[in-house]
């Protein structure tokens, strides 16, 4: 049985809701087969999200670690590529923080690729019909703030883990105007039940040799 967290966020932004979670609830209510998923809420603040995620990976003691944000306005699940080492925070997060070029780690590198395999998990998702991609950047809010931190986590303690972000869409009731994209936390879950299964049998260190690329 391959132990797993997932992780999503409070609402922010003023938001009543935020898809990440809710997605993450049900993966963990419904999980795939053979996997034990945890799920956990992280707030969606500087500092104390990593604090929050440090403190489930102890407790969890998963083999992989999906952590989820929001990202308003993208049509279908993003697997993350990479994370950097910035802050620079648009809007202030919900303790009213808004580091501006501070970094997510003093002294720590530029960045952390993933450890999942990003293409496989994609393409996992496509095939059980939700639309997915690999995205080359998760912002610099806390997102991005969480995917540096876990992939600091990783090296630095927990070496045996692998662990990765990824990015869903607007929930329905959040598109009030009708016309921006959106997806049903369901049909995301059921996408990220078909990615987290891809992660735990694809090796360590593999993955899909496939372009996913971007010109921008």
């Amino acid at each position: 049985m391959t132990r797993v967290l997932i992780t999503g966020f409070a609402p922010f932004g003023g938001e009543r809701v935020n898809p990440s979670w809710q997605a993450a609830s049900l993966v963990a209510a419904e999980p795939p087969a053979g996997l034990a998923v945890t799920a956990v809420e992280l707030p969606c603040v500087f500092g104390d999200s990593l604090d929050a995620l440090r403190e489930a990976v102890r407790t969890v003691e998963p083999d992989l670690v999906l952590c989820l944000g929001q990202a308003g306005g993208r049509p279908g699940v993003t697997v993350e590529r990479v994370g950097i080492n910035v802050d620079d925070a648009r809007i202030p997060d919900n303790a009213g923080r808004q580091p501006v070029d501070e970094p997510v780690v003093a002294d720590g590198p530029a960045a952390y690729f993933s450890t999942l395999p990003v293409k496989a998990c994609v393409a996992a998702m496509r095939g059980a019909g939700v639309p997915a991609a690999v995205s080359n950047t998760a912002g610099t809010f806390v997102c991005n703030h969480v995917a540096y931190g876990l992939g600091h986590l990783i090296a630095t303690e927990h070496p045996h883990v692998r662990g990765g972000f990824a990015h869903v869409p607007w929930a329905p009731e959040q598109v009030t105007d009708g016309h921006a994209p959106a997806l049903p936390p369901a049909t995301v879950a059921h996408g990220l039940r078909a990615l987290l299964t891809a992660a735990a049998r694809t090796p360590a260190g593999q993955d899909l040799k496939v372009t996913e690329g971007a010109t921008h």
